[in-house]
């Protein structure tokens, strides 16, 4: 089978690999479509946890079951699924254990004509969703839903700021808190993407803008509100103290990701003067998961693509990821 392995560092080829055959516990799929995400970049050039070299990538896909191992139930068989791309929690819903990992490093993960993965792992296809849309789903939905309604308890009315908006654990994340009622504001250094969330009902800025923390604050319910009840950003970096302006007071300041790195100052006095609760978040657990999927099956949430390709262009689709050429998410299909 072909499969997209990682060999050394910023190295990643189409291999011809075995066809691996499931234990008794899990089942073999055959992919369908899969979906890449920033960590499948950072594990190519070498800035991900345990690393390991001769791995097949990816932690997304949607595919179909085709064989079972002697202990998994027999409905599994012929079934469309998605996968958990969770492995070892733990047992504390809060946080996860020290030894969790994601599928697709340091296991083999979901770039790959056919793989197997333990029964426990599997859900079955969204029925509303395309393969394609389904296999854009599990990590950033998860991610997403855990940093909104566990971290973040965003409900009804909340005013919410979701910062670069390209990626798609953000984009996943306006959707969800605009699904529960939330006023949803976005930034992005991209018009164009500002104006395709528009289209959505979502009202941002681009923080290109001299003090575009300022023109935020400026949107009349904002202003009446004196801020943002919850912002969920991804970025980090020296913005970061740009965000606690933002925030109302007693405000919730979520992140689960520092794509800018550490600022090199935080303005302690405002957080404690403003009562502020910031929170980090990564992923989620196994039951979130499960909700996650039952809460975009019941809004019908649909991932937001960028474009599908075939599987033998997966190396130019990680180039566009590293460039910045893309919104949505990347998806290759296999068929």
């Amino acid at each position: 089978m072909k499969a997209l392995v990682l060999t050394e560092i910023n190295h990643i080829e189409l291999q011809e690999i075995p066809t691996p055959t499931p234990t008794s516990e899990q089942v073999l799929v055959r992919i369908s479509a899969a979906a890449l995400n920033r960590r499948d970049e950072w594990a190519r050039v070498g800035m991900y946890p345990g690393m390991t070299y001769g791995c097949v990538l990816g932690a997304d896909a949607c595919g179909t079951v085709i064989e079972i191992g002697e202990n998994v139930q027999k409905e599994w068989l012929n079934k469309e699924v998605i996968f958990n791309p969770n492995r070892n929690w733990g047992d504390n819903p809060e946080a996860q254990s020290n030894t969790y990992n994601i599928l697709g490093m340091p296991s083999n993960g979901t770039f790959s004509e056919f793989m197997v993965i333990d029964a426990d792992r599997l859900h079955l296809k969204p029925s509303f969703l395309t393969h394609e849309q389904a296999a854009a789903l599990p990590l950033a939905g998860l991610t997403a839903f855990r940093a909104v309604f566990r971290r973040g308890n965003i409900k009804k009315n909340d005013k919410v700021l979701v910062t670069g908006i390209g990626g798609g654990v953000a984009q996943m994340v306006a959707q969800m808190a605009q699904a529960v009622g939330a006023s949803v504001y976005v930034t992005s250094g991209d018009d164009k993407k500002l104006d395709f969330m528009k289209n959505l009902g979502i009202l941002g800025v681009n923080y290109k803008m001299q003090n575009w923390h300022k023109e935020l604050l400026k949107f009349p319910e904002i202003a009446q509100n004196n801020g943002f009840d919850v912002i969920i950003d991804s970025a980090g970096g020296d913005d970061f103290n740009l965000l606690l302006r933002s925030l109302r007071p007693a405000g919730t300041l979520v992140f689960y990701g520092a794509t800018l790195g550490s600022p090199q100052k935080i303005d302690m006095p405002r957080i404690f003067f403003g009562q502020y609760t910031i929170k980090g978040s990564t992923m989620g657990n196994d039951a979130e998961f499960a909700e996650m999927l039952a809460f975009v099956e019941n809004y019908k949430i649909i991932p937001i693509i960028d474009s599908v390709r075939p599987f033998s262009e997966i190396i130019s689709a990680f180039e566009d990821m590293r460039n910045g050429k893309i919104f949505g998410k990347l998806v290759v299909s296999m068929v």
